[in-house]
């Protein structure tokens, strides 16, 4: 049953409509840092180092961008299963681009915005003005797109472009959150360039999604397509937006993925697109749609990656365990998930 939202005359949501999501937003919130302590106490205090923390931001920068992406198709009632393999090409396109084709990083920028704005444009026609299902639209996306990373470059190789590997280097000190290594020598706190490029995605998405009219059109057209047409709202520029900025983001995630790992392979990004689906619902984005939040797709990517350090610590290194670890976090958050629909349904009646 698809959620019904509810706006006021100038078009915005009622704040009684926002319950849910704050509910489902203060959930993420609460376990992540109760898993975080949990850590802290029982595995020792390495986690207490805030290079630990940095370290997450590191190794999820663009997990995150594609995540955020990701909760603006689902918030609209929709899925993109092709974020994962866009990644993989864009990564692929700007290596061959700059070691082969003696390119430099800002044409490799560009190439890569290209590509996932191409990838937007096409899968957002489809879905919002074809009405044709969004995961078939993706789904044939994600296909297209590893072919393509093939037939760009067949190989993995690393990038040893200067200006690249200049930028690759680069850190971004916190004054303050340093700590002394067994030896005694200070080791500062850094992070990379990727980490604030997410973060200047989340908070622009979050005042997009929070004070503007589109953002509010998300919800309407997500909570219930038929509702938000009467209101005026064009549905379909709205499920085409959408798509847009979530394969655009994907672009910009696959560039920041390729500055991380800084070389191109077919295999790269593998399962980014499942990664995505899994930190928005444990950030308390229904795949209903109608209800979700920028911030909390933020910290489920964080829970996501802690619960695979914790495991990780345990000593359970086997791919197994962290996989039946992350599928018992989504099953939990659908539950919970499902209560909160269940609530707002009985509401109703």
């Amino acid at each position: 049953m698809k959620t019904k939202v509810k706006l006021d005359k100038k078009g915005r949501l009622n704040p009684s409509n926002m319950s849910d999501t704050n509910l489902l937003l203060t959930i993420t919130i609460a376990v992540f840092f109760v898993m975080y302590i949990c850590a802290v106490i029982f595995l020792g205090s390495g986690f207490l180092k805030p290079q630990t923390f940095f370290n997450i931001l590191n190794e999820n920068a663009s997990l995150i961008i594609l995540s955020c992406g990701m909760s603006l198709v689902m918030l609209s009632g929709g899925i993109d299963i092709s974020v994962g393999m866009v990644t993989a090409l864009v990564c692929m396109s700007c290596a061959v681009h700059l070691d082969f084709h003696g390119g430099n990083v800002l044409t490799a920028m560009l190439i890569a915005l290209g590509i996932g704005v191409a990838f937007g444009l096409v899968q957002g026609f489809l879905v919002a003005y074809l009405e044709i299902q969004p995961f078939i639209v993706s789904l044939a996306g994600m296909f297209f797109a590893k072919g393509m990373t093939t037939i760009v470059n067949a190989t993995q190789f690393n990038v040893e472009h200067a200006g690249f590997q200049a930028l690759k280097a680069v850190r971004l000190f916190v004054p303050g959150m340093g700590s002394y290594n067994k030896v005694g020598k200070y080791i500062p706190a850094y992070v990379e360039i990727g980490v604030v490029v997410a973060i200047v995605v989340v908070i622009a998405l979050f005042i997009l999604l929070r004070w503007t009219k589109l953002g509010r059109s998300f919800y309407a057209v997500g909570g219930n397509a038929q509702s938000a047409n009467m209101l005026g709202i064009n549905v379909k520029r709205s499920k085409f937006l959408a798509h847009l900025l979530c394969s655009t983001l994907a672009g910009i995630g696959g560039f920041v993925y390729f500055l991380h790992v800084g070389s191109g392979s077919p295999s790269h990004a593998a399962g980014a697109e499942m990664n995505a689906i899994a930190s928005s619902i444990i950030g308390g984005t229904l795949l209903t749609g109608g209800v979700g939040n920028i911030i909390g797709t933020f910290f489920g990517v964080l829970s996501l990656s802690t619960i695979k350090n914790i495991v990780s610590s345990l000593g359970l290194d086997e791919a197994w365990w962290t996989n039946i670890t992350v599928a018992a976090m989504i099953c939990i958050f659908l539950v919970i998930q499902s209560v909160v629909l269940m609530r707002k349904n009985k509401s109703k009646v």
